[in-house]
């Protein structure tokens, strides 16, 4: 994400994406909240990717060079902050869960211009204290930096239900299992089979958007079997896939 566009400032607005559609790699002077009411909506940065569905919104820290991607017909609301304003106290991007009244209260932000008024102020202030009491939720997927780990990480990035062993594909790549587990805990902050088990949930969420039926999904994403899958995901989600909303 070498080129970008600069933007100062993040605006607070509604848009629509059809599925697969994009927003380039950009940056703000600004905070900014993004949360996609109908679809999947999934934000890169150099130091990842996130997914967030309908109960989950993205915090973006301002001068966070990033770029959306719609999985699904998007309805993508962006909420805009001051850099100054912080409620989360988060200087990386992070994934929020997002109840109904916050939900309501960002789409009710987004669908119209801030005429300046006490109400809009006051609506704002709900939405800033519903936001400080929104639980994290890990679902990250960081990207490699050391070659080698590039190397695996793309092989199952292209082919997230590739189910052989790290020792196996560390012989495609050239590397020991032992060297790339190391190389898994000091470049991302986890296990080969946690950053695996991250990347099955992010293209189980893209599947699910396009409606792909859950037993396929389990298939697609790598899993032995719908069972395991359904559980792997409401452990997760708190819901099942077969429940997930898909607007």
């Amino acid at each position: 994400m070498t080129e970008f566009r600069h933007m100062p400032v993040a605006p607070t607005r509604t848009r629509w994406l059809a599925s697969g559609g994009a927003i380039d790699a950009h940056r703000h002077d600004d905070h900014q909240i993004v949360y996609a009411g109908r679809g999947v909506l999934a934000v890169t940065t150099g130091a990842g990717s996130w997914v967030a569905p309908g109960d989950r919104a993205i915090w973006v820290p301002a001068g966070t060079v990033h770029a959306h991607r719609a999985h699904g017909e998007l309805e993508l609301h962006l909420v805009g902050l001051p850099a100054t304003e912080n409620p989360l106290g988060l200087d990386a991007p992070t994934v929020l869960a997002v109840g109904p009244l916050l939900r309501e209260l960002i789409i009710a932000d987004t669908r119209t211009e801030d005429d300046g008024s006490p109400e809009r102020a006051r609506l704002r202030a709900v939405l800033l204290d519903q936001l400080k009491a929104s639980p994290q939720q890990p679902l990250h997927l960081p990207a490699p930096t050391a070659p080698l780990l590039r190397a695996l990480c793309d092989i199952l990035r292209a082919d997230p239900g590739d189910d052989r062993t790290l020792a196996e594909l560390g012989r495609e790549v050239g590397a020991s299992d032992r060297t790339l587990s190391r190389l898994f805990r000091r470049d991302l902050g986890m296990t080969f089979p946690q950053w695996r088990t991250q990347l099955r949930l992010h293209h189980a969420l893209v599947l699910l958007a396009d409606r792909t039926p859950v037993t396929t999904v389990a298939h697609r994403c790598g899993w032995s079997s719908a069972s395991t899958f359904i559980d792997v995901f409401r452990r997760t989600f708190g819901h099942t896939p077969g429940s997930h909303p898909t607007g």
